[in-house]
């Protein structure tokens, strides 16, 4: 990787380098014609919620396709064009899904192959027409095809559209077509020269942690990244800081040297506010901060001190932890607040973000740079976390004695796995048996005993 500029601190050396991007596909479409669906079947886990009632996709949700020759981001949308009697909501789910579809790599466009087009599959394919960058191919979904005898009459009027590169006919709750599509997805990738090796590290960072900083716009991302430099290298090659939410333009990969480790910062794009409303930036913001996501070890969540959470903070917080990242929640600009003040966000964060009881907490101040490089130990702690293995006696010693507490009396082994974040597989005569509530208490008394500070902490349960 060629390095784009060298910058010299004080304290640490800053090398800017540019990040292999994973591609973006945007599933779009009116309410109710089988997006969620589709995207459950093309990730292969239920996660997206499915429901016969237009609109019941209100926020995006993402999960990262494998294949073997390359990997996708799959976006699920809600749907555009109406379709439920929350107006507020529509418009809500109208910037969002217009978003995605300015800045996604590949579109499938889903149309209910059962009804006819509607004004509002006219209207989405306008959108597509002026909206969509134009090197960004189009690929026609026509769901619910369970009678493949009408395939070949229907297809013709799809294809007057002249809007699609490809039209395929499938039936994700059967898994018809589905491969299919999947396949032309990742020719259609492979043609716009993404592959494999993109979404890999560079060989020269294997041994850096790799930290994501993330959050909404506004809240100094790029502000922390800028207070490592001097002055006078803030007047000439700092990032882009400005009041206005969404101005820095681009991800970059920032590598800091500090007491002689090398850590890779990655700074989370925004977008222009004026090619978009509030509610489009916080949608790109948690866009860009997935594609982080997938390029880091560690998350850095930057919520402002002066602000409650947000639940815009706590879906990207859910989704660290989902990821298996490593998490960190960063309070900034607290110089604006007194000692006592300090104290009383420090604690509302805590409340606010309660499912991230594990990770460290701290008030820095981009502006004043204070405590900012009290980070710099936080992140070492939580890289060793994420990485740490447990001897196997000592972790059979200590479950012995939580299972008999712990009514676990019919799993007699436990066992660490290779896996980052550290996994922990329960061998049981009755797996089914064991309850999430037990799970959550051994969790408790294994970090009580052996640590796992910023480390999300994963549990399989087998026949033993």
């Amino acid at each position: 990787m060629v390095p784009v500029f060298l910058l010299k601190c004080i304290k640490c050396d800053i090398l800017f380098l540019s990040m292999a991007r994973l591609p973006t596909v945007a599933i779009i479409g009116r309410p109710n014609t089988g997006k969620s669906t589709l995207f459950n079947r093309l990730v292969g886990h239920r996660k997206a919620i499915v429901s016969d009632v237009p609109g019941t996709t209100r926020d995006q949700v993402a999960g990262k396709v494998e294949t073997d020759q390359l990997d996708f981001l799959l976006i699920d949308t809600g749907g555009m064009g109406g379709g439920s009697k929350d107006h507020e909501f529509e418009d809500d789910v109208q910037v969002q899904s217009t978003i995605a579809l300015e800045n996604s790599d590949l579109i499938l466009f889903t149309i209910n192959s059962r009804e006819d087009l509607t004004s509002s599959d006219f209207e989405i394919i306008e959108d597509l027409r002026k909206k969509r960058q134009s090197h960004v191919p189009v690929i026609i979904v026509l769901t619910k095809c369970d009678d493949t005898s009408i395939i070949d009459e229907i297809l013709p009027e799809y294809y007057a559209l002249d809007i699609a590169d490809e039209i395929v006919p499938v039936s994700a709750m059967h898994a018809m077509g589905v491969e299919e599509l999947n396949n032309i997805v990742v020719d259609k990738l492979t043609d716009l020269n993404f592959n494999k090796e993109d979404n890999l590290k560079p060989e020269t960072c294997d041994l850096k942690p790799r930290i994501a900083i993330i959050g909404k716009p506004n809240v100094g991302k790029s502000s922390l990244v800028n207070a490592f430099m001097s002055e006078k290298q803030q007047t000439t090659s700092q990032l882009l800081v400005s009041e206005v939410p969404g101005t820095t333009r681009d991800s970059v990969d920032i590598s800091i040297k500090y007491h002689d480790q090398e850590y890779i910062f990655v700074d989370t794009a925004g977008i222009k506010r004026s090619k978009s409303t509030d509610k489009g930036i916080e949608t790109y913001a948690y866009l860009r901060s997935i594609q982080s996501l997938e390029h880091s070890d560690i998350a850095v969540l930057v919520i402002e001190a002066t602000e409650p959470v947000s639940k815009q903070d706590k879906r990207i917080a859910r989704l660290a932890i989902e990821e298996g990242k490593g998490l960190i929640v960063l309070l900034n600009k607290s110089d604006r607040l007194s000692g006592s003040e300090k104290e009383i966000a420090m604690q509302n964060a805590r409340n606010s973000l309660a499912f991230c009881t594990f990770a460290p907490f701290l008030c820095v101040s981009a502006e004043t740079r204070k405590d900012l490089l009290n980070i710099f130990n936080l992140i070492e702690m939580v890289n060793q976390s994420r990485t740490r293995r447990i001897a196997t006696k000592a972790l059979n010693d200590w479950f012995r004695k939580e299972a008999s507490s712990k009514s676990l009396s019919s799993s007699k082994l436990i066992t660490q796995a290779e896996d980052v974040p550290p996994t922990f597989v329960l061998f049981s005569k009755n797996p089914k048996n064991i309850h999430l509530n037990q799970l959550k208490s051994l969790e408790k008394s294994l970090r009580s005993t052996f640590g796992f500070e910023g480390s999300p902490i994963r549990w399989v349960t087998k026949n033993s």
